[in-house]
């Protein structure tokens, strides 16, 4: 009786040439949406509750569901170069790691310049030059991992920006609106559900408010 082939989970499987040290490298930048997604949205979550960085993997989501879609409609197959990396039985067209990234990228930068975010105005360009170099790299590792060809990345790069882009328009001139009510509703306060956007420096705030109840358990302790 004939087995069917099997067939990896390519969610973490990146191949690159043996000895090849900047291959090796390109291949952890190509995970740098995986450590996003995992490490950073869901640990954002559990953590901090935020509702700008809720919608922000939301709207992640959305654009990742688009992209499958537009693949299975174009059906564009990966560069040829992708054969030998034995992984590659998805369609190439628009690349959903260049989409992720940009998508990421124009929204924490629109973020930073509408004042939302956990650190003042004075580190945000540094977070904001780390997140496009985040996706510049992530798109040239595609390339040159074999994975996508040039046209494939630059059409998920334009996407991705697209998309990003309009959801943060959405969400923070609709959708804002109905923040106070998740709040407030049964789901936000069982959740502690919240949002910060009207706090310049969030980290600054958080560390004030800590100092104070702790010198005022302090007087309590004396």
């Amino acid at each position: 009786m004939a087995t069917a082939p099997l067939k990896a989970v390519s969610l973490t499987h990146v191949r690159y040439q043996r000895g090849d040290q900047l291959g090796h490298f390109l291949a952890w930048v190509s995970l740098v949406p995986v450590f996003i997604s995992l490490g950073g949205f869901l640990s954002h979550f559990i953590f901090r509750r935020e509702l700008q960085g809720m919608f922000f993997a939301l709207g992640l989501l959305i654009s990742q569901f688009i992209n499958e879609f537009i693949k299975t409609s174009v059906q564009q197959a990966r560069p040829e170069t992708c054969a030998l990396l034995e992984m590659c039985d998805s369609h190439g067209w628009p690349s959903s790691h260049s989409q992720y990234m940009f998508f990421f990228a124009i929204y924490f930068t629109l973020l930073s310049y509408k004042g939302i975010g956990l650190w003042g105005t004075e580190s945000k360009w540094i977070m904001n030059l780390l997140a496009w170099s985040l996706a510049l790299l992530t798109m040239y590792s595609r390339v040159y991992l074999g994975y996508h060809s040039v046209a494939q990345v630059f059409a998920g790069a334009t996407l991705g920006m697209f998309l990003g882009a309009l959801w943060f328009w959405v969400v923070n001139s609709v959708l804002f609106c109905y923040f106070p009510a998740i709040e407030e509703s049964q789901f936000g306060r069982k959740f502690y559900i919240k949002d910060t956007s009207h706090i310049s420096n969030v980290l600054k705030f958080e560390y004030d408010n800590a100092r104070a109840a702790r010198e005022k358990l302090d007087c309590k302790c004396d």
